[in-house]
């Protein structure tokens, strides 16, 4: 369930109580090494469901586990770069919590952490939702064709690497992948780089990471394109061909006695993206032109909120800032592309919303 009201809107209609996500897992194991992850989502409000996770996997030893199927990206700090509802802006550009298909092996050591993996493409899309734009319906952002780029993610490489340090751990990641235009029949290009970290010091955990992205792609013209369009919950969106992302997120954990409340996570999480494609003039995913020096705001995120834990049942309640972010706007769906002011939407400002989720785990 999710409970939230946007300051900017005053009227009786501002806010909304709903039932946000049924999900269904499944796990299972076999003494023989071989197990299965399910899980698959059902969103009421978007009209949509889809599959967010479904792998086989088998423990070759003791340290070492493949996995074939959707499985998680390995990139930057997981399974979240994040402590609240809302993750933080990597998630946003899809490079916080992706699932993708294909194959993944994990070895463990007693200081070392290793992923590799390989990914013909994207996870599966479920319906339409009915909800936006009548978008894709998928748990993960990724690249979509749109507009006047009809591109779809292929053949990814994913290496990530993590030194561990009693609870805490420092590594990085290195990503690349194809792009395929199904209307040129060309393949392009898109990668990722990330230094991250997940320190934990007594009952607080940081979470410093710095990543950059790059698209190399074209338009279905041939023309370079500073956009793309990615989509997910049926919102597709334009995202900067390039930026540089810098996350910060801060927790500490204090258990209590209050009847069922057995623990209180506090935490802030911020984001900044900065768009790095240069100056002169580019053509957007929607063809249209824009002069890169009057373009592309920054943009910002910071979530400040509070875990609580009762049994199964896991209560966040969020105050959540933005500024040319996509889901925290009055216009939804703008934001990680050119900003609003680039829009002729009037001055850039912070968006704040308020929102409370509730989930039962059983």
């Amino acid at each position: 369930m999710i409970l939230q009201n946007y300051e900017n809107k005053i009227d009786a209609t501002s806010s909304s109580f709903t039932m946000d996500t049924w999900r269904i897992n499944v796990l299972y194991d076999n003494p023989g090494g071989i197990g299965l992850n399910f899980e698959y989502r059902f969103y009421p409000t978007f009209g949509t469901h889809f599959i967010k996770q479904g792998w086989l996997e088998y423990n070759f030893t003791e340290s070492t586990q493949g996995q074939l199927g959707v499985t998680q990206v390995p990139f930057g700090n997981i399974q979240y770069n994040s402590h609240n509802w809302w993750f933080s802006l990597p998630y946003y550009v899809g490079l916080e919590d992706d699932h993708d298909m294909g194959l993944k092996i994990t070895h463990h050591s007693d200081n070392f952490r290793w992923d590799f993996a390989y990914f013909f493409q994207a996870e599966p899309e479920g319906p339409p939702a009915a909800f936006g734009s009548g978008g894709p319906g998928r748990y993960s952002y990724d690249i979509i064709p749109g507009q006047e780029a009809s591109l779809t993610e292929r053949n990814q490489f994913n290496v990530r690497g993590a030194y561990k340090l009693g609870e805490s751990e420092i590594g990085g990641s290195v990503q690349y992948g194809q792009l395929y235009n199904s209307v040129r029949d060309e393949f392009d290009s898109q990668y990722a780089l990330a230094l991250h970290a997940d320190i934990n010091a007594g009952n607080f955990n940081v979470l410093p990471q710095i990543l950059y992205y790059g698209v190399n792609a074209k338009n279905d013209t041939g023309e370079d394109i500073s956009t793309v369009v990615m989509g997910a919950y049926a919102i597709p969106y334009e995202v900067s061909a390039e930026a540089w992302i810098a996350t910060l997120g801060i927790s500490y954990s204090y258990d209590v006695e209050w009847g069922p409340v057995t623990n209180l996570n506090f935490y802030n999480d911020f984001s900044y993206m900065k768009n790095t494609i240069g100056s002169g003039s580019t053509t957007t995913a929607s063809g249209s032109m824009l002069n890169l020096d009057d373009n592309f705001q920054p943009t910002i995120q910071n979530i400040t909120g509070i875990l609580v834990t009762a049994g199964p049942v896991y209560t966040y309640f969020d105050i959540a800032q933005g500024v040319n972010h996509p889901w925290l706007t009055d216009s939804f769906g703008m934001g990680v592309g050119p900003g609003f002011e680039d829009l002729e939407m009037g001055e850039t400002e912070f968006n704040l919303r308020f929102n409370i989720n509730i989930g039962f785990y059983f």
